[in-house]
C-alpha cells in the first residue's frame, strides 16, 4: 500500500472554521465556488470547512438514476464530485477541504489517501479501526457480526489543481435515511455510525479529532 504523508514543513495557511449551525446545501457549494477561485488566484488561503447539512441527497458523477430509491421528500442535489449517491443529514460530519494541489505535489491520489488517512486516525481515537477497501471508495468498519459496512464517504472534485469537496462520517445520523438510495452503488454492503457501534461522541468530540488528525496527516499547524 502507498503512503503519502510528507516530513516537509507545515503548510500553516490554511483556515479551519467549523460551522454552528446546518448549511444548505447550495449555500455551501456557492461559497466553496468562490473559495476555489480566491485560492487559485492566490488570495485565500486553503480551507477545511467542518458542518453539518439539512437532510438531503447528492448525485456524483458517477451516479445511476436508478439508485435513486425514494426520495422522501428530502432534495435531490446533482454535484461534480466523483462517486454516486450519498446522504447528508445532521449528525453526520461533514469536512470539505480545500486544499492547493499545487503545493502539495499536484496529486490527486495522494490528496484521498489523505481524506482516507484523516477518517482512520478519527476512528482510531475512539477504538474504532476503520479501512480502505480496493476498488471501493471511503472507509469501512467490521461490525460484531463479521459484515462490512461504509461509516464514511469521499467525493472530491478539482478545479485548476484546487479541491473542493471533501468526506462525511457518520456519528449518529438518522441511518434510515440512506434507505432512500443505493449508497455508493453498492447495494450488498450497508451503512453504520459510530454511534451504531456503540460508540457514544458528540459532534465536538469528532472535531477535536479532526484538529488532532490534521495536523499531522494535512501538515497544517493552526487547526484549534
Amino acid at each position: 500500500m502507498q503512503h503519502f504523508l510528507s516530513s516537509g514543513s507545515a503548510i500553516s495557511q490554511a483556515e479551519w472554521r467549523v460551522e454552528p449551525s446546518l448549511v444548505p446545501y447550495p449555500d455551501a457549494m456557492r461559497i466553496m465556488e468562490e473559495r476555489v477561485e480566491a485560492i487559485g488566484r492566490g488570495d485565500a488561503p486553503e480551507l477545511f470547512w467542518l458542518l453539518e447539512h439539512p437532510p438531503l441527497y447528492t448525485a456524483g458523477t458517477s451516479a445511476h438514476a436508478s439508485d435513486l430509491i425514494d426520495a422522501g421528500g428530502f432534495p435531490v442535489y446533482a454535484t461534480g464530485r466523483g462517486g454516486q449517491y450519498t446522504y447528508h443529514g445532521p449528525g453526520q460530519r461533514v469536512v470539505y477541504a480545500l486544499c492547493d494541489l499545487r503545493a502539495r505535489g499536484r496529486d490527486l491520489r495522494a490528496h484521498v489517501w489523505r481524506l482516507e488517512e484523516l477518517i482512520i486516525r478519527v476512528l482510531a481515537g475512539f477504538g474504532v479501526r476503520g479501512e480502505r477497501r480496493e476498488g471501493r471508495v471511503g472507509i469501512w468498519v467490521v461490525n460484531k457480526y463479521g459484515a462490512e459496512e461504509k461509516i464514511a464517504a469521499i467525493g472530491v472534485r478539482v478545479r485548476r489543481w484546487i479541491t473542493w469537496h471533501g468526506l462525511s462520517l457518520n456519528v449518529r445520523p438518522d441511518l434510515r435515511h440512506f434507505k432512500g438510495i443505493v449508497p455508493c452503488g453498492l447495494p450488498q454492503f450497508g451503512v453504520t455510525s459510530l454511534e451504531t457501534l456503540g460508540v457514544e461522541v458528540s459532534i465536538g468530540d469528532v472535531d477535536a479529532a479532526f484538529s488532532c488528525a490534521a495536523r499531522d496527516v494535512f501538515r497544517i499547524d493552526d487547526a484549534p
